[in-house]
Protein backbone atom coordinates (compact mmCIF):
# COMPACT_ATOMS: atom_id res chain seq x y z
CA UNK A 1 0.00 0.00 0.00
CA UNK A 2 1.36 3.72 -0.41
CA UNK A 3 2.81 5.31 1.95
CA UNK A 4 0.71 7.94 1.59
CA UNK A 5 -2.50 6.36 1.76
CA UNK A 6 -1.23 4.39 4.83
CA UNK A 7 -1.03 8.21 7.04
CA UNK A 8 -4.70 8.86 4.92
CA UNK A 9 -6.08 5.93 6.50
CA UNK A 10 -4.19 6.14 10.38
CA UNK A 11 -5.32 10.03 10.35
CA UNK A 12 -9.07 8.90 9.27
CA UNK A 13 -9.67 5.99 11.63
CA UNK A 14 -8.01 8.24 14.74
CA UNK A 15 -10.61 11.25 13.99
CA UNK A 16 -13.60 8.52 13.54
CA UNK A 17 -12.80 6.35 16.53
CA UNK A 18 -12.18 9.75 18.60
CA UNK A 19 -15.60 10.58 17.64
CA UNK A 20 -17.34 7.51 19.02
CA UNK A 21 -15.30 7.57 22.03
CA UNK A 22 -16.75 10.84 23.19
CA UNK A 23 -19.83 9.26 24.03
CA UNK A 24 -18.11 7.44 26.80
CA UNK A 25 -15.94 10.65 27.83
CA UNK A 26 -12.22 9.09 27.27
CA UNK A 27 -9.65 11.18 26.13
CA UNK A 28 -8.72 11.58 23.00
CA UNK A 29 -5.31 9.97 23.01
CA UNK A 30 -7.02 6.55 24.23
CA UNK A 31 -9.24 7.08 20.90
CA UNK A 32 -6.41 7.11 18.75
CA UNK A 33 -4.49 4.60 20.85
CA UNK A 34 -7.82 2.19 20.18
CA UNK A 35 -7.84 3.23 16.35
CA UNK A 36 -4.05 2.00 15.39
CA UNK A 37 -4.91 -1.05 17.34
CA UNK A 38 -7.84 -1.81 15.28
CA UNK A 39 -6.04 -1.27 11.71
CA UNK A 40 -2.96 -2.52 12.35
CA UNK A 41 -1.03 -5.83 12.15
CA UNK A 42 -2.36 -7.66 15.76
CA UNK A 43 -6.37 -7.22 14.44
CA UNK A 44 -7.31 -6.10 11.09
CA UNK A 45 -4.12 -5.45 9.64
CA UNK A 46 -5.04 -2.77 7.26
CA UNK A 47 -1.96 -1.57 8.05
CA UNK A 48 1.13 -4.04 7.66
CA UNK A 49 3.91 -4.13 10.56
CA UNK A 50 6.74 -3.07 7.96
CA UNK A 51 4.49 0.00 7.00
CA UNK A 52 4.44 0.97 10.79
CA UNK A 53 8.36 0.12 10.88
CA UNK A 54 8.53 2.00 7.77
CA UNK A 55 7.14 5.47 9.37
CA UNK A 56 9.24 5.66 12.79
CA UNK A 57 10.59 8.80 11.33
CA UNK A 58 7.14 10.30 12.32
CA UNK A 59 7.36 9.32 16.08
CA UNK A 60 10.67 10.71 16.33
CA UNK A 61 9.49 14.33 14.82
CA UNK A 62 6.23 13.80 16.97
CA UNK A 63 8.49 12.83 20.24
CA UNK A 64 10.82 16.12 19.34
CA UNK A 65 7.47 18.29 19.09
CA UNK A 66 6.04 17.21 21.77
CA UNK A 67 9.16 17.50 24.31
CA UNK A 68 9.51 21.54 22.67
CA UNK A 69 5.88 21.74 23.77
CA UNK A 70 7.29 20.50 27.28
CA UNK A 71 9.94 22.32 27.45
CA UNK A 72 7.70 25.94 26.20
CA UNK A 73 6.30 25.90 29.56
CA UNK A 74 9.28 26.07 31.53
CA UNK A 75 9.59 30.16 31.82
CA UNK A 76 11.82 31.52 34.75
CA UNK A 77 9.07 33.34 36.54
CA UNK A 78 7.36 30.43 36.61
CA UNK A 79 10.33 28.03 38.09
CA UNK A 80 10.89 30.41 40.29
CA UNK A 81 7.32 30.17 41.53
CA UNK A 82 7.12 26.35 42.19
CA UNK A 83 10.58 26.31 43.54
CA UNK A 84 12.40 23.16 44.33
CA UNK A 85 8.73 21.06 44.49
CA UNK A 86 9.40 19.44 40.97
CA UNK A 87 12.68 18.37 41.83
CA UNK A 88 11.96 16.98 45.08
CA UNK A 89 8.64 15.26 43.71
CA UNK A 90 11.03 13.63 40.60
CA UNK A 91 13.91 12.00 42.75
CA UNK A 92 11.52 11.04 45.22
CA UNK A 93 8.93 9.24 42.76
CA UNK A 94 11.48 7.70 40.16
CA UNK A 95 14.22 6.26 43.08
CA UNK A 96 10.75 4.66 44.71
CA UNK A 97 9.62 3.18 41.85
CA UNK A 98 13.06 2.00 41.07
CA UNK A 99 13.30 0.73 44.19
CA UNK A 100 9.73 -1.00 44.43
CA UNK A 101 10.56 -3.20 41.56
CA UNK A 102 13.83 -4.19 42.19
CA UNK A 103 13.35 -5.13 45.69
CA UNK A 104 10.07 -6.44 45.14
CA UNK A 105 11.02 -8.74 41.89
CA UNK A 106 14.32 -10.24 43.98
CA UNK A 107 11.86 -10.82 47.53
CA UNK A 108 10.10 -13.12 44.69
CA UNK A 109 12.68 -15.01 43.31
CA UNK A 110 13.39 -13.28 40.17
CA UNK A 111 17.02 -12.73 39.17
CA UNK A 112 19.03 -9.97 40.54
CA UNK A 113 20.00 -8.67 36.99
CA UNK A 114 16.76 -9.02 35.28
CA UNK A 115 15.17 -6.90 38.42
CA UNK A 116 17.15 -4.48 38.26
CA UNK A 117 16.83 -3.56 34.63
CA UNK A 118 12.91 -4.04 34.65
CA UNK A 119 13.13 -1.56 37.76
CA UNK A 120 15.28 1.03 35.86
CA UNK A 121 12.31 0.91 33.01
CA UNK A 122 9.51 1.37 34.99
CA UNK A 123 10.65 4.68 35.76
CA UNK A 124 10.28 5.70 32.70
CA UNK A 125 7.02 8.03 31.70
CA UNK A 126 4.90 8.55 28.42
CA UNK A 127 5.46 12.51 28.30
CA UNK A 128 3.03 12.45 25.11
CA UNK A 129 0.04 10.96 26.13
CA UNK A 130 0.20 13.14 29.40
CA UNK A 131 0.59 16.38 27.55
CA UNK A 132 -2.07 15.33 25.09
CA UNK A 133 -4.58 14.73 28.15
CA UNK A 134 -3.61 18.39 29.91
CA UNK A 135 -3.99 20.31 26.33
CA UNK A 136 -7.26 18.52 25.41
CA UNK A 137 -8.82 19.38 28.50
CA UNK A 138 -7.21 22.37 29.52
CA UNK A 139 -6.27 21.28 32.60
CA UNK A 140 -4.96 24.38 35.12
CA UNK A 141 -4.05 24.05 38.93
CA UNK A 142 -1.35 22.58 41.22
CA UNK A 143 -1.00 18.98 40.23
CA UNK A 144 -1.10 20.61 36.59
CA UNK A 145 1.60 23.08 37.68
CA UNK A 146 3.73 20.18 38.65
CA UNK A 147 2.92 17.37 36.12
CA UNK A 148 4.82 19.28 33.40
CA UNK A 149 8.09 19.51 35.30
CA UNK A 150 8.06 16.30 36.69
CA UNK A 151 7.07 14.16 33.54
CA UNK A 152 10.05 16.22 31.78
CA UNK A 153 12.77 15.74 34.49
CA UNK A 154 11.91 11.68 34.62
CA UNK A 155 13.47 10.85 31.29
CA UNK A 156 16.38 12.38 32.72
CA UNK A 157 16.58 10.78 35.42
CA UNK A 158 15.63 7.51 34.04
CA UNK A 159 18.65 7.54 31.61
CA UNK A 160 20.83 7.70 34.54
CA UNK A 161 19.18 4.72 36.66
CA UNK A 162 19.61 2.66 33.54
CA UNK A 163 23.25 3.74 32.60
CA UNK A 164 23.88 2.56 36.44
CA UNK A 165 21.33 -0.43 36.56
CA UNK A 166 22.60 -2.24 33.19
CA UNK A 167 26.27 -1.55 34.41
CA UNK A 168 25.60 -3.24 37.34
CA UNK A 169 23.45 -5.88 36.05
CA UNK A 170 26.36 -5.96 33.11
CA UNK A 171 29.13 -6.71 36.04
CA UNK A 172 26.93 -9.24 38.00
CA UNK A 173 26.78 -11.51 34.67
CA UNK A 174 30.49 -11.28 33.97
CA UNK A 175 31.22 -8.11 32.18
CA UNK A 176 33.04 -5.20 33.70
CA UNK A 177 31.90 -2.81 36.01
CA UNK A 178 33.56 0.76 35.26
CA UNK A 179 33.01 4.26 37.02
CA UNK A 180 32.63 5.15 33.10
CA UNK A 181 29.92 3.31 31.82
CA UNK A 182 28.13 4.04 35.06
CA UNK A 183 28.22 7.88 35.73
CA UNK A 184 30.40 9.55 33.08
CA UNK A 185 28.66 7.99 29.82
CA UNK A 186 24.68 9.15 31.00
CA UNK A 187 26.84 12.36 32.79
CA UNK A 188 28.17 13.23 29.29
CA UNK A 189 24.72 11.93 27.26
CA UNK A 190 22.35 14.27 29.19
CA UNK A 191 25.36 17.10 29.89
CA UNK A 192 25.60 17.05 25.84
CA UNK A 193 21.60 17.14 25.08
CA UNK A 194 21.73 20.40 27.25
CA UNK A 195 24.16 22.06 25.38
CA UNK A 196 22.60 21.23 22.27
CA UNK A 197 19.04 21.98 22.75
CA UNK A 198 20.11 25.34 24.63
CA UNK A 199 22.52 26.59 21.47
CA UNK A 200 19.13 25.84 19.31
CA UNK A 201 17.21 27.54 21.51
CA UNK A 202 19.41 30.41 21.24
CA UNK A 203 19.52 30.59 17.60
CA UNK A 204 15.71 30.11 17.28
CA UNK A 205 15.14 32.91 20.05
CA UNK A 206 17.58 35.33 18.06
CA UNK A 207 16.69 34.46 14.68
CA UNK A 208 12.80 34.77 15.29
CA UNK A 209 13.16 38.70 15.77
CA UNK A 210 14.22 38.89 11.82
CA UNK A 211 10.74 37.45 10.12
CA UNK A 212 7.29 38.75 10.68
CA UNK A 213 5.21 37.15 9.44
CA UNK A 214 3.72 33.51 11.16
CA UNK A 215 4.55 31.31 8.17
CA UNK A 216 8.16 32.29 8.14
CA UNK A 217 8.22 32.02 12.28
CA UNK A 218 6.51 28.64 12.30
CA UNK A 219 8.96 27.03 9.46
CA UNK A 220 11.75 28.01 11.72
CA UNK A 221 10.22 26.39 14.40
CA UNK A 222 10.05 23.15 12.49
CA UNK A 223 13.69 23.87 10.74
CA UNK A 224 15.46 23.59 14.66
CA UNK A 225 13.23 20.90 15.44
CA UNK A 226 14.10 18.92 12.70
CA UNK A 227 17.65 19.53 13.26
CA UNK A 228 17.33 18.76 16.79
CA UNK A 229 16.14 15.16 16.33
CA UNK A 230 18.73 14.97 13.76
CA UNK A 231 21.81 16.00 15.77
CA UNK A 232 20.40 13.34 18.55
CA UNK A 233 20.00 10.27 15.67
CA UNK A 234 23.93 11.37 14.85
CA UNK A 235 25.66 11.71 18.08
CA UNK A 236 23.47 9.64 20.18
CA UNK A 237 21.46 12.10 22.43
CA UNK A 238 18.31 12.24 24.24
CA UNK A 239 16.10 14.25 21.47
CA UNK A 240 13.20 14.30 24.57
CA UNK A 241 15.94 16.57 26.21
CA UNK A 242 17.30 18.30 23.35
CA UNK A 243 13.95 19.68 21.94
CA UNK A 244 12.79 20.44 25.42
CA UNK A 245 15.70 23.04 26.10
CA UNK A 246 14.99 25.01 22.89
CA UNK A 247 11.80 24.59 23.92
CA UNK A 248 12.75 26.56 27.30
CA UNK A 249 15.56 28.53 26.28
CA UNK A 250 13.89 30.05 23.46
CA UNK A 251 10.50 30.56 25.53
CA UNK A 252 13.07 32.87 28.03
CA UNK A 253 14.84 34.92 25.68
CA UNK A 254 12.57 35.41 22.53
CA UNK A 255 9.80 38.66 23.17
CA UNK A 256 7.72 36.18 20.16
CA UNK A 257 7.62 33.19 22.09
CA UNK A 258 3.71 33.50 22.58
CA UNK A 259 3.47 33.64 18.69
CA UNK A 260 5.87 31.02 18.02
CA UNK A 261 4.40 28.49 20.62
CA UNK A 262 1.22 29.46 19.25
CA UNK A 263 1.55 28.40 15.75
CA UNK A 264 3.20 25.41 16.85
CA UNK A 265 0.18 24.34 18.54
CA UNK A 266 -1.49 25.18 15.46
CA UNK A 267 0.47 22.58 13.39
CA UNK A 268 1.04 19.74 15.29
CA UNK A 269 -2.10 18.09 16.47
CA UNK A 270 -2.72 16.46 13.14
CA UNK A 271 1.15 15.24 13.71
CA UNK A 272 0.31 14.15 17.63
CA UNK A 273 -2.56 11.98 15.83
CA UNK A 274 -0.82 10.48 13.50
CA UNK A 275 1.62 9.41 16.40
CA UNK A 276 -1.07 8.04 18.53
CA UNK A 277 -2.37 6.14 16.10
CA UNK A 278 0.80 4.49 14.49
CA UNK A 279 1.66 3.92 18.71
CA UNK A 280 -1.61 1.84 18.73
CA UNK A 281 -0.71 -0.13 15.31
CA UNK A 282 2.59 -1.12 16.89
CA UNK A 283 0.72 -2.45 19.84
CA UNK A 284 0.52 -6.36 20.37
CA UNK A 285 -2.32 -8.03 22.31
CA UNK A 286 -0.54 -12.18 21.56
CA UNK A 287 1.85 -10.63 24.45
CA UNK A 288 -0.22 -10.25 27.22
CA UNK A 289 -0.58 -14.12 27.62
CA UNK A 290 2.95 -15.00 28.00
CA UNK A 291 3.45 -12.17 30.71
CA UNK A 292 3.04 -14.86 33.62
CA UNK A 293 3.50 -13.30 37.17
CA UNK A 294 6.52 -11.05 36.89
CA UNK A 295 4.81 -9.37 33.90
CA UNK A 296 1.81 -8.55 36.71
CA UNK A 297 4.55 -7.96 39.33
CA UNK A 298 6.18 -5.36 37.65
CA UNK A 299 2.43 -3.80 36.67
CA UNK A 300 1.80 -3.03 40.20
CA UNK A 301 5.04 -2.35 41.68
CA UNK A 302 5.53 0.59 39.00
CA UNK A 303 2.28 1.63 40.24
CA UNK A 304 3.06 1.35 43.73
CA UNK A 305 6.21 3.04 43.44
CA UNK A 306 4.75 5.76 41.43
CA UNK A 307 1.94 6.60 43.34
CA UNK A 308 3.79 6.17 46.62
CA UNK A 309 6.88 8.09 46.10
CA UNK A 310 5.33 11.18 44.67
CA UNK A 311 2.72 10.67 48.07
CA UNK A 312 6.69 10.82 50.07
CA UNK A 313 8.35 13.82 47.41
CA UNK A 314 4.99 15.66 48.22
CA UNK A 315 5.15 15.42 51.08
CA UNK A 316 8.57 16.52 52.26
CA UNK A 317 7.73 19.50 50.06
CA UNK A 318 4.68 19.75 51.97
CA UNK A 319 2.77 20.39 48.36
CA UNK A 320 -0.86 20.94 48.56
CA UNK A 321 -2.46 18.16 49.37
CA UNK A 322 -3.91 17.17 46.00
CA UNK A 323 -0.64 16.72 44.70
CA UNK A 324 -0.33 14.28 47.59
CA UNK A 325 -3.42 12.70 46.92
CA UNK A 326 -3.49 12.98 42.99
CA UNK A 327 -0.11 13.53 41.19
CA UNK A 328 1.29 10.14 41.28
CA UNK A 329 -1.85 8.97 39.21
CA UNK A 330 -1.41 11.04 36.50
CA UNK A 331 2.56 9.62 36.02
CA UNK A 332 1.32 5.97 34.79
CA UNK A 333 1.31 6.39 30.91
CA UNK A 334 4.66 4.71 29.34
CA UNK A 335 5.25 4.54 25.94
CA UNK A 336 7.95 5.07 23.89
CA UNK A 337 10.97 5.95 25.99
CA UNK A 338 10.22 2.53 27.87
CA UNK A 339 10.19 0.56 24.72
CA UNK A 340 13.44 1.97 23.80
CA UNK A 341 15.38 0.96 27.09
CA UNK A 342 13.67 -2.59 26.71
CA UNK A 343 15.47 -2.38 22.78
CA UNK A 344 18.83 -1.24 24.52
CA UNK A 345 18.39 -4.63 26.87
CA UNK A 346 17.99 -7.10 23.50
CA UNK A 347 21.53 -5.52 22.39
CA UNK A 348 23.22 -5.60 25.57
CA UNK A 349 21.94 -8.76 27.33
CA UNK A 350 20.48 -10.98 24.75
CA UNK A 351 20.09 -13.40 27.25
CA UNK A 352 17.22 -11.19 29.10
CA UNK A 353 15.77 -10.02 26.51
CA UNK A 354 12.92 -12.24 26.09
CA UNK A 355 11.75 -11.65 29.43
CA UNK A 356 12.10 -7.71 29.15
CA UNK A 357 11.07 -7.13 25.99
CA UNK A 358 7.65 -9.15 26.67
CA UNK A 359 6.84 -7.61 29.82
CA UNK A 360 7.81 -4.00 28.86
CA UNK A 361 5.41 -4.58 25.65
CA UNK A 362 2.54 -6.13 27.39
CA UNK A 363 2.92 -3.52 30.35
CA UNK A 364 2.96 -0.58 28.04
CA UNK A 365 -0.43 -1.91 26.52
CA UNK A 366 -1.55 -1.50 29.60
CA UNK A 367 -0.62 1.43 31.00
CA UNK A 368 -1.28 3.46 27.31
CA UNK A 369 -4.77 2.46 26.98
CA UNK A 370 -5.28 3.23 31.00
CA UNK A 371 -3.15 5.82 32.11
CA UNK A 372 -4.36 8.50 29.81
CA UNK A 373 -8.24 7.56 31.06
CA UNK A 374 -6.17 7.98 35.00
CA UNK A 375 -4.74 10.71 34.27
CA UNK A 376 -8.25 12.69 33.31
CA UNK A 377 -9.75 11.06 36.48
CA UNK A 378 -6.92 12.31 38.85
CA UNK A 379 -7.22 15.96 37.47
CA UNK A 380 -10.48 16.09 37.19
CA UNK A 381 -10.77 14.71 40.94
CA UNK A 382 -8.05 17.56 41.47
CA UNK A 383 -10.61 20.15 40.24
CA UNK A 384 -8.18 21.43 37.37
CA UNK A 385 -10.78 20.70 34.39
CA UNK A 386 -12.34 23.28 33.35
CA UNK A 387 -15.55 21.35 32.13
CA UNK A 388 -15.46 18.78 33.95
CA UNK A 389 -15.58 21.12 37.59
CA UNK A 390 -17.65 20.40 40.50
CA UNK A 391 -20.32 23.03 41.06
Amino acid sequence: MNILLVIGIAMAAGLLVSRGVRLLKLPNVTAFLVAGLLIGPCISGIVSKAQVESMHVITEVALGFIAYAIGGEFKLSYLKKIGKTPIVITMFQGLATAFCVDVGLILCGFDVPLSLLLGAIALATAPAATLMVVRQYKARGHVTSMLLPVVAMDDALGLMVFSISASVAEGMLGGEMTFSSMVLAPLYEIGMSLLVGSALGLILGICSRFFASRGNKLALSIALVLAGVGLCDMWGLSSLLVCMMIGAVMVNISQQHETLMEQCDRFTPPLFLLFFVLSGAELDLSVLPQVGLIGVLYLLLRCMGKWGGTMLGAAAVKADSNVKKYLGLTLLPQAGVAIGMSQMVSIRFPELAGTVTTVVLACVLVFELLGPVITKIALTKAGEIPALKKA
